[in-house]
C-alpha cells in the first residue's frame, strides 16, 4: 500500500480498489420512485398508459438486481445499458408528469383543493430527486463499478471527504446515499452546497435539476396559496 499523504495516512478508499457498494439502497430508491409514479393521478401520466413505463421499470429493476444481488461489483455493457435505460424511463415519465402538472396549473385545471395538488407536486418533486441522484451515481467517475475498481482517478463531483481526507475514515467512499443527498440539496437550495461539480456534464445536470425543481415547486406553492386564500 502506498501513502500519498505521508507514511501514516493510508490511501483513501475512493482512490483504491474496494468491494462494490451494496445494492439495496439503489433498489429501494428505484422502488420508491416507481410507487410514487404509480400513485399519481391518471391525468398526470398521459398520453402513455401508466402501466407501460412501470412494467418496463420493474422488469429492468429485477434484471439489475439479479445481475448484482448483494453488491454492485460486476457490470458488462448490457447491464450498464439496462441501468441507463431504467434511469431514463424514470426521468422521462416524471418529466412528462411535471409538464402536465405545470400545464394544468397555468390553465387553471387543478381543482379547488390544495391537498391533492400538494400531494401530486410532492410526488413529482421527490421522484425528480431520486432520478437525478441516479444520474449522478451512474456517471460520476464512470459509475459504481469503475469507482469500486478505482479505474478513473479524477472525480466529476468533489465531496468534502475527498478534499479533507483526514476528516473521514480511510474506508469512506461515495455511495448512493451521498448522491441522493446531493440531489436533495440541489433541489432545495437550487445550487451546490458542500458537493461541488467539476465536470461539465455534472454542472449542466445540476442546472437542469434545479430548474425543474424550481418550476414545479414555485408553481405548486403559488397555486396552493391562491386556493387557500
Amino acid at each position: 500500500m502506498t501513502y500519498p499523504h505521508g507514511p501514516h495516512i493510508p490511501v483513501p478508499a475512493w482512490l483504491r480498489h474496494t468491494p462494490g457498494e451494496r445494492r439495496w439502497p439503489v433498489t429501494l430508491s428505484v422502488a420508491a420512485a416507481i410507487v410514487l409514479q404509480f400513485l399519481l393521478p391518471a391525468n398526470f401520466t398521459q398520453p402513455v398508459p401508466r402501466w407501460l413505463p412501470l412494467i418496463l421499470e420493474v422488469a429492468l429493476l429485477i434484471g439489475l438486481t439479479v445481475a448484482n444481488p448483494v453488491r454492485i461489483e460486476r457490470r458488462g455493457p448490457m447491464v450498464r445499458t439496462a441501468s441507463i435505460v431504467l434511469i431514463a424511463l424514470i426521468t422521462i415519465a416524471n418529466a412528462a408528469s411535471a409538464v402536465l402538472l405545470i400545464r394544468a396549473i397555468l390553465e387553471g385545471r387543478t381543482g379547488s383543493a390544495a391537498g391533492p395538488l400538494f400531494a401530486t407536486g410532492a410526488s413529482i418533486w421527490a421522484t425528480n430527486v431520486i432520478a437525478f441522484a441516479l444520474w449522478y451515481w451512474e456517471f460520476d467517475r464512470g459509475g459504481p463499478v469503475h469507482r469500486a475498481h478505482a479505474t478513473l482517478r479524477h472525480p466529476d463531483l468533489m465531496f468534502p471527504q475527498m478534499v479533507s481526507p483526514e476528516l473521514a475514515s480511510p474506508d469512506w467512499e461515495p455511495q448512493f446515499v451521498d448522491y441522493l443527498y446531493l440531489a436533495f440539496t440541489n433541489a432545495t437550495a437550487f445550487s451546490p452546497t458542500d458537493v461541488m461539480p467539476l465536470a461539465r456534464w455534472a454542472k449542466l445536470t445540476m442546472l437542469v435539476q434545479a430548474a425543474v425543481s424550481l418550476s414545479v415547486g414555485a408553481l405548486v406553492i403559488a397555486r396552493a396559496v391562491n386556493i387557500l386564500k
